[in-house]
């Protein structure tokens, strides 16, 4: 059996062991464990914003992106003292609120970030997102359909932030003020989905089921609900190439990037320059047009 090494290091006067610094978890990319750490500890002041205070899911890759994998939603164990768990629907669930959580996640190969769409004790909805999911692995139209919805929300007075998944599709975010409910998004989701299906009914698909999409892009409006998950803005991504969900300019929107163009070997670098493209936009007035579809 091989021998495994250990070390500790010290985060916030909390101490942390560290195994195998050098197990390559994405071996393409030839990003090690040690790596790893210190990108999530760069990442740490944007992607804990959207994971503080909520029940996280991880998927974890013991051997490395891919290797077999496990969702993980009960807290592994043993827990240190330093971490938050809550029970919900009899699950003991992590609440990664700083960095000491992250690394310690981190070094059990928890290559993914799947938080709750909402606050710990809370029914209702931190953000509202709308997630496009391609049919087929390679979709080049893929930027096309999220300028559409970016478009077709702007003429609904909406700002929204477009994000990578970090895989093959793209989710558009927008801001809202607390005490809307998910039932009620779901409303103007399907109100949004169903006008640029009837627009672009060759690129746009309401059909919930992959086998009969064809080639077209699922709007989904309905992942967004209380129990889902969706990947957090700026968690990395178990992909070839350790890729990063990472947000938009609609400007690159325009521009085509590819979902693949942001990983962890240079996200560090574009977060300093653009900052949390997600923070930068005030709540939304979607109040408005919910009390125009409750007219109707």
């Amino acid at each position: 059996m091989a021998n495994t090494i250990k070390g500790t290091i010290t985060i916030n006067g909390m101490e942390l062991t560290v195994t195998n610094p050098d197990k390559l978890l994405w071996p393409e990319a030839g990003v090690t464990k040690a790596i790893y750490l210190q990108k999530l500890a760069a990442l740490a002041p944007y992607l804990l914003t959207y994971t503080r205070n909520r029940l996280l899911t991880t998927i974890r890759y013991p051997h490395g992106a891919g290797g077999q994998f496990f969702y993980q939603k009960n807290a592994p164990e043993p827990i240190p003292d330093f971490v938050r768990t809550e029970m919900h629907d009899g699950i003991r669930y992590v609440v990664m609120d700083n960095l000491p959580d992250l690394l310690w996640l981190g070094n059990l190969a928890a290559l993914e970030f799947h938080p709750s769409l909402h606050a710990v004790g809370s029914h209702l909805p931190c953000e509202w997102m709308i997630d496009l999911d391609p049919s087929q692995e390679e979709e080049p139209r893929i930027m096309q359909a999220a300028l559409i919805v970016g478009e077709t929300l702007t003429s609904l007075g909406l700002r929204s932030v477009p994000k990578t998944s970090g895989a093959t599709g793209i989710q558009i975010i927008v801001p809202i003020r607390q005490g809307v409910t998910f039932d009620e998004l779901r409303d103007i989701g399907y109100f949004v989905g169903k006008y640029v299906t009837q627009k672009h009914p060759d690129l746009f698909t309401l059909e919930r089921l992959k086998k009969d999409r064809g080639d077209r892009i699922y709007f989904d409006y309905l992942q967004h609900y209380g129990g889902k998950t969706l990947a957090a803005p700026y968690t990395p991504r178990a992909k070839p190439g350790g890729t990063v969900s990472t947000p938009l300019t609609w400007d690159e929107v325009r521009n085509n990037v590819s979902v693949k163009d942001y990983h962890l070997m240079n996200i560090v670098e574009r977060l300093t320059q653009t900052g949390d493209l997600i923070a930068a936009v005030d709540p939304q007035p979607v109040e408005l047009i919910i009390q125009h579809l409750k007219q109707k």
